[in-house]
């Protein structure tokens, strides 16, 4: 199952709603991530319900078409619980676009221009911290905002990092090769 089905029945472990609410919860809840869209959230649903997780729990008419309500059931709850419980493996393998284009420039550029791209790729990342370390220290900033902005700082800090390793080495690479 996948994790936007456990945040939704997180999102209706607070009690029953329509979908429309599930999606502005969500995106209230993570703004730092991608919104969902309203087409994954009542497909979901649709799988939820399938699945015995969660059952209509009435409909309403606010000023538009129908509303179904969805409540979570108690199997819903007991996943949820199982889902929380679970701790989480460290990914065996690292999988990211930066890390392949970093590679990719390795492998097709010359030294200069390998440092060149790592150069700006840095400069983007240290700009992307100013920015969250901006929000994180907004006194009036919401604490999902400020969570969603530590997680993100942990990293960018660590890609940052990388990057310096990788600066190091591609320059060490261009002194032997240039020796």
């Amino acid at each position: 199952m996948s994790t936007a089905a456990h945040v939704l029945l997180a999102l209706l472990a607070t009690g029953p709603q329509h979908g429309y609410d599930l999606k502005k919860a969500h995106d209230q809840r993570f703004p730092q991530a991608k919104p969902i869209a309203f087409g994954q959230v009542y497909g979901t649903l649709g799988r939820l319900e399938r699945d015995g997780l969660v059952e209509q729990a009435g409909q309403s008419r606010e000023g538009g078409p129908d509303r179904t309500e969805f409540a979570l059931t108690a199997a819903g709850r007991e996943k949820l619980t199982g889902w929380l419980a679970h701790v989480e493996t460290p990914a065996p393998y690292i999988s990211s676009e930066l890390l392949a284009k970093v590679v990719v420039a390795l492998l097709v550029a010359d030294t200069d221009e390998a440092r060149a791209y790592l150069s700006a790729q840095r400069q983007a990342h240290a700009d992307r911290l100013r920015e969250l370390t901006a929000l994180k220290t907004d006194p009036a900033a919401p604490l999902g905002d400020v969570v969603a902005a530590d997680f993100a700082l942990a990293h960018i800090d660590a890609d940052l990092r990388w990057m310096q390793t990788t600066l190091e080495r591609v320059a060490d690479l261009h002194r032997e090769v240039h020796a």
